[in-house]
């Protein structure tokens, strides 16, 4: 996957939602994002703005860690698991690519959280190799089907 040219991955620039629990984790990889993958990156934590961004129709992708401790919505506690399906199930929102990320998927999950989360992709991190996953990106964005696959990308 990695072998796309950089130029070719930067001309599908997209905006992205990510959505991640660690502020400092997230901005690190917006910044990849922004940098190496000249995409535009809005970053969250809150289940309201991922449904407000969504809505807005100013987003393309959304990029969202499964484990999100401390997140609700309308008074639940839910996972990004919880709002991808939710993204999917809302005609406004069902057209998104979401890629799920996760460190802490075995093998035998990876299968279910896909289907529980109608999710296009999940990766499983740490993400060292950017030029992969930037290529993954690339190729959700493009539509490819990518229903079922996991991906590691260190």
């Amino acid at each position: 996957m990695g072998n796309l040219p950089a130029e070719f991955l930067r001309s599908l620039s997209v905006n992205i939602l990510l959505v991640e629990d660690d502020y400092l984790l997230g901005r690190g990889t917006a910044r990849l994002l922004e940098k190496l993958g000249g995409h535009r990156v809005r970053l969250t934590y809150k289940a309201a703005d991922v449904f407000k961004h969504c809505q807005s129709g100013a987003i393309d992708m959304v990029i969202m860690d499964i484990n999100l401790p401390g997140t609700f919505w309308q008074g639940e506690k839910v996972s990004g698991v919880d709002l991808s399906r939710l993204l999917k199930s809302q005609p406004s929102t069902a057209h998104l690519s979401i890629v799920l990320l996760t460190a802490h998927a075995i093998d035998a999950d990876k299968t279910r959280l896909l289907n529980d989360a109608l999710a296009d992709c999940l990766c499983i991190k740490p993400i060292a190799d950017y030029a992969d996953f930037l290529a993954l990106l690339a190729q959700v964005a493009n539509g490819d089907d990518f229903h079922g696959l996991t991906i590691s990308v260190s």
